[in-house]
């Protein structure tokens, strides 16, 4: 079953990182500026030098054990090609088609969709001068099986290429590796995955993780090639290690062939990427100020943290034309605990008096969040806004009053609210408990001071009503609604897995299971809207914001843009220096 959980802390990572950082502060300006596309710049050109300045470290610079969204959407520009990628474009929905890159198309499936085949480039090379082969890409993925040595990626694939009991290289016996083998098939140039089932958008997976990436076995030292990086991108890391704490330098890969590759993937503009780390806890003004400031090679820099609230204030005159605010990939939400909220009219209720917009407010304001519809975010294929969630978004207690009055439960309602402790949260936490109980729920605030997903997760929890946050692995419901709600693969004697509530429901799994067995996105699209649907009904969840993302750049970068297509951060395909 695929490892959702790791998909969690990334967003932890990127997501909840940033609600920390806002805890700094408080609601934004409303004089401040703000911009809702990328800024102009200057006409882009080659040459010069780049430096990309980072609050926090990787896990890996092994292609099969990336999971960071940040990592992703950088390494794919620079260091790392894969069979396809998506296109550096800020229309959303020419971000979600995957474009050629490695392979010379985006893949042909059969009839079920149930097999995908590419065949590979001529000329394409690793930065040692040998050939990219199929059997490279056959290799790095079955890498994804070794879990044991090869943690934390993604590995979606163990649950759908058609094999079974395969360990992985390292420990796989004569028969075992001959099964894998039937699994993913080389002729030639052409490689053929062959799944257990459809797989509609696998382009779109592959084009969002670099599971199925290449990888050169005589490279390969298992657990020990953590920070190793061998380049097939335009762009080598100096010495071939990557510092997990300090970063690296990026220098051209000159066994890169620009012809090769579609310019709407890589400009690969400037000569050179200082791509520094500084993952000290007072990083992220750090780094904002300097940027804020333009001054000697920080005009020629791209901030990787968002302005958090503390700065605010700041970003007027020449910062103001620097500043970009956009949405991010990353929605936050509440979960009722479906063990001991077992009456659907007292979960209505809940809903019905939440403000989202005072949580909003709390969050940090309109530079910080913005309200949520659903718990898909809007980038997603297929997103339309939950009916069940049309109301009034400062909240309706008197409807949540009615409802729970004519709900049969004794009043007020007790009901215990755990979220990971922040000051930020805290104030969110305020904002809930005050409409809540207004409208006759009891509320006691259960912040966390330690661990919080693995608390949440657990079946047997004295939490009633949960935050939590999510992004889509890539641009699919598939990868929000079943690895959410979907009990199957998330229930055990021990945990809930990410379906923090407990939720379980027959109708709604035979939907994800249609969803899941569609041979087309269009289809698959039209049943996950369906199983969003009816979670609403349900009130599997409460959407509250989507988190926004305000970056600033220094003069002297051109090109500047975030698009869908790196998940909302600055788009490295695409951005230069002045020179």
């Amino acid at each position: 079953m695929p490892n959702y959980l790791k998909r969690m802390f990334a967003v932890g990572a990127a997501g909840a990182l940033a609600l920390s950082l806002a805890a700094c502060g408080g609601d934004g300006d409303s004089d401040n500026p703000s911009s809702g596309e990328s800024s102009d710049s200057a006409e882009a050109t080659a040459g010069g030098t780049l430096y990309y300045l980072q609050h926090y470290p990787f896990e890996s610079a092994d292609p099969q054990r990336i999971y960071y969204g940040l990592e992703l959407a950088n390494f794919r520009r620079t260091i790392y090609r894969g069979l396809v990628a998506f296109p550096v474009t800020e229309d959303p929905v020419e971000a979600a088609k995957p474009v050629a890159d490695l392979a010379t198309d985006t893949g042909t499936p059969n009839e079920d969709a149930s097999e995908w085949s590419f065949t590979l480039k001529d000329g394409i090379k690793w930065e040692d001068g040998s050939d990219i082969t199929c059997e490279d890409f056959a290799y790095g993925a079955s890498r994804v099986f070794a879990n044991d040595l090869i943690t934390g990626g993604p590995n979606y694939i163990l649950s759908y290429l058609d094999v079974k009991d395969y360990p992985g290289p390292y420990k796989a016996t004569e028969a075992q590796q001959a099964a894998f083998d039937k699994a993913i098939t080389c002729d030639g140039k052409t490689i053929t995955y062959h799944f257990n089932k459809p797989w509609a958008d696998f382009p779109l997976a592959a084009a969002s993780l670099s599971m199925m990436d290449p990888y050169k076995k005589d490279f390969d030292e298992g657990a020990k090639s953590t920070w190793k990086v061998l380049a097939n991108g335009p762009y080598k890391v100096e010495g071939g290690v990557w510092d997990k704490n300090k970063g690296a330098t990026l220098v051209r890969n000159d066994q890169y062939d620009a012809a090769t590759d579609d310019p709407s993937l890589r400009e690969a503009l400037p000569d050179t990427i200082e791509y520094q780390i500084n993952p000290s806890d007072t990083s992220v003004e750090l780094i904002i100020d300097r940027v804020i400031a333009d001054a000697g090679n920080d005009q020629y820099a791209v901030a990787a943290p968002t302005i958090p609230p503390t700065r605010y204030s700041q970003i007027q005159g020449p910062a103001k034309d620097r500043a970009v605010l956009t949405d991010s990939p990353y929605n936050f939400y509440l979960l009722p605990n479906f063990k001991s909220m077992t009456n659907p009219d007292v979960r209505k209720a809940l809903a019905a008096a939440v403000d989202i917009e005072g949580v909003v407010k709390a969050r940090g304001g309109e530079y910080a969040a913005t309200t949520a519809e659903s718990i898909v975010n809007f980038g997603v294929g297929g997103y339309q806004d939950n009916p069940a969630f049309a109301g009034p978004n400062t909240g309706d207690v008197e409807a949540a009053k009615a409802l729970l009055e004519g709900s049969g439960e004794k009043m007020p309602y007790p009901i215990t609210f755990t979220y990971s402790k922040t000051d930020t949260n805290d104030k969110i936490a305020a904002v809930l408990k005050e409409n809540w109980d207004a409208a006759g729920f009891e509320t006691k605030l259960d912040p966390l001071t330690d661990t919080y997903y693995d608390v949440i997760s657990k079946p047997e929890k004295e939490s009633d009503v949960m935050m939590a946050g999510w992004g889509a692995d890539w641009p699919s419901a598939m990868t929000v609604i079943p690895p959410l709600f979907d009990s199957r693969p998330n229930f055990s004697s021990t945990t809930c897995g990410q379906d923090y509530g407990c939720y379980q429901d027959a109708d709604f799994e035979k939907i994800v299971d249609q969803a899941a067995n569609s041979t087309d996105i269009d289809e698959q699209n039209g049943y996950l809207q369906q199983a969003d649907e009816k979670l609403g009904e349900d009130t599997a969840y409460i959407p509250l914001y989507v988190l926004k993302n305000y970056y600033i750049r220094g003069s002297k970068v051109t090109g500047y843009v975030v698009t869908p297509s790196t998940s909302m951060y600055p788009d490295l395909g695409a951005i230069g220096v002045e020179h």
